[in-house]
């Protein structure tokens, strides 16, 4: 290794980047032409923890932290060059919420369990988000930008809390047969917009399943997936020898 780099020494970098003599992709990027590298740079993050939870292996996790940080740096580059706010701020920022959303270790707040630790967060989450301009409602808060898997729990959850409770997980289960019946009968039928309906009203079931038991229902998925390519890779592997 030539040189050890710092945190200013990469800031510097993305700046040379965007600036008029740097890079000619960095200087058209913009903060919504990099929504897809976000996505896939988290996605990747994600698969690299798998990885090294399979093997013992860092070194593509700090890879992938490495490209997320370049899309922080990269974000508030862009909003300083439009006069938005600069890295710093997003650091004052993020700093200032840690600190105001642990007032059990800053503060005076007590808070000895997992659970009293999220009721403290959710209700000064709550503080915060009122008079905000951009939240047009509670249910619309939840990004749309989400994997729908991840993003149905989380507005049943509010739905739960505001509007009306809820299904218990065993009713839960109860309309997941009398929807598996009404799916039936739509095969049957070979009716595809009724077939659409059902297979929408059982994922909202298996949703509201996966959000009393919190479980990742988007990791469960990639899981079983993944579980299905080895199993067939490895019975062709078997039929090839």
């Amino acid at each position: 290794m030539d040189k050890q780099y710092t945190f200013q020494d990469f800031r510097e970098i993305v700046a040379t980047l965007r600036s008029e003599n740097g890079c000619p992709w960095d200087k058209e990027q913009t903060h919504k032409s990099l929504k897809p590298c976000m996505m896939e740079e988290a996605a990747e993050l994600v698969s690299a923890i798998r990885i090294y939870d399979q093997t013992g292996s860092a070194e593509n996790m700090r890879e992938e932290l490495g490209d997320i940080l370049l899309q922080v740096v990269m974000h508030s580059q862009i909003a300083k060059e439009e006069g938005l706010f600069t890295l710093d701020d997003v650091v004052q920022e993020i700093s200032e919420k840690m600190v105001r959303r642990h007032p059990h270790v800053f503060g005076d707040v007590l808070a000895d369990t997992s659970e009293e630790v999220l009721r403290n967060w959710d209700e000064i989450k709550k503080q915060e988000k009122e008079g905000k301009e951009w939240i047009p409602s509670p249910l619309q808060e939840i990004p749309k930008e989400l994997p729908a898997l991840t993003r149905a729990p989380k507005v049943l959850k509010k739905v739960d809390k505001l509007y009306e409770p809820q299904v218990n997980a065993q009713a839960a289960v109860v309309r997941m047969a009398e929807e598996v019946e009404a799916l039936k009968v739509a095969v049957n039928c070979q009716n595809n917009e009724i077939v659409e309906s059902e297979i929408g009203n059982l994922l909202v079931e298996i949703a509201q399943i996966g959000r009393l038991y919190k479980l990742p229902l988007e990791q469960i998925l990639t899981d079983k997936v993944e579980d299905m390519i080895e199993k067939h890779e490895g019975n062709a592997h078997n039929v090839i020898k």
